[in-house]
């Protein structure tokens, strides 16, 4: 991997990784499309802990806070009904799945999951699945002529069951192309949670996950054709561009919808297909030589 690609592929990962759209799946696209090798799942995992020490930065101050309770609580038990002490249970909760599916079909995740095929379909999928929980929460938020204005849940109302959803919903995006704020995000609007609190909690509950992935894959980084010099640079990048990314988008769904990210990917998985489906792209571009 050459220093120029590794630019451009910190800056892809840094501006999809909080939108809806699946940074693993623009990744490989990205290579595919560019005609370089498939860049693997041990420089996306790494690169993703860039990202995600935007997320530390970012909500630094949530962060310190529920630690610090999570902590208390495990030796003062009047702190275990706090509601700070209970995110951090609550994070741990919804991490497992994605922990134990993480390890269960890490073959498949490296393999068969990156064929291009599949990809498209995730993002046509997950875009309509996300169009419909976007719909709802409009519903909901707005009335209607014969419909009042219903009150969405915060993260005060969040408990065991739905911690455990929103983990299922981030497993999914073990897949490329499912997208782990787009999945997270549409499983708590779904669920009836404000696009705020699905957010919020979508981006906490990734920081175990990301980061354990991403120490876990440092024993594969600089094998093959990318070397450990490109993939810190690429980490870097993503680090920058994912932190002001963050900090866009938590403003950007306070008042908008997430439609334009819907539209976004039916009409790139539909124009894959059509590009795999008339040959001009295979679906394993690139992973010859990953």
């Amino acid at each position: 991997m050459s220093w120029f690609e590794s630019f451009v592929l910190g800056l892809v990962q840094g501006l999809t990784e909080f939108l809806p759209i699946s940074s693993s799946a623009h990744l490989r696209l990205t290579a595919a499309f560019a005609g370089w090798h498939d860049p693997g799942a041990a420089f996306t995992a790494i690169t993703q802990i860039g990202t995600e020490a935007a997320v530390l930065i970012y909500f630094r101050k949530d962060i310190v806070r529920i630690v610090g309770a999570w902590f208390r609580s495990l030796t003062d038990r009047s702190m275990r009904s706090d509601h700070d002490a209970q995110m951090g249970w609550l994070v741990i909760v919804g991490s497992i799945p994605i922990g134990v599916l993480g390890v269960t079909f890490k073959d498949q995740i490296e393999g068969p999951f990156r064929d291009l095929r599949l990809i498209a379909t995730t993002l046509i999928v997950m875009g309509i699945v996300l169009g419909v929980a976007d719909r709802l929460a409009a519903r909901d938020e707005t009335g209607g002529k014969h419909r009042a204005i219903k009150e969405r849940k915060s993260l005060k109302e969040l408990g065991v069951k739905d911690g455990l959803i929103f983990g299922f919903c981030q497993a999914m995006a073990l897949v490329p192309g499912v997208s782990r704020s787009g999945a997270t995000i549409s499983g708590g609007l779904l669920m009836g949670y404000t696009r705020e609190a699905a957010a919020r909690y979508s981006f906490l509950l990734a920081v175990p996950a990301v980061l354990a992935s991403g120490v876990f894959e440092l024993k594969d980084a600089g094998e093959g054709h990318v070397a450990w010099g490109p993939t810190i640079f690429a980490t870097f990048i993503a680090f920058g561009v994912g932190y002001a990314v963050i900090a866009w988008f938590m403003k950007f769904i306070t008042t908008k919808s997430f439609m334009p990210f819907v539209i976004y990917r039916i009409a790139l998985g539909v124009a894959l297909f059509i590009l795999v489906g008339a040959g001009s792209l295979s679906p394993h571009a690139g992973e010859s030589a990953g």
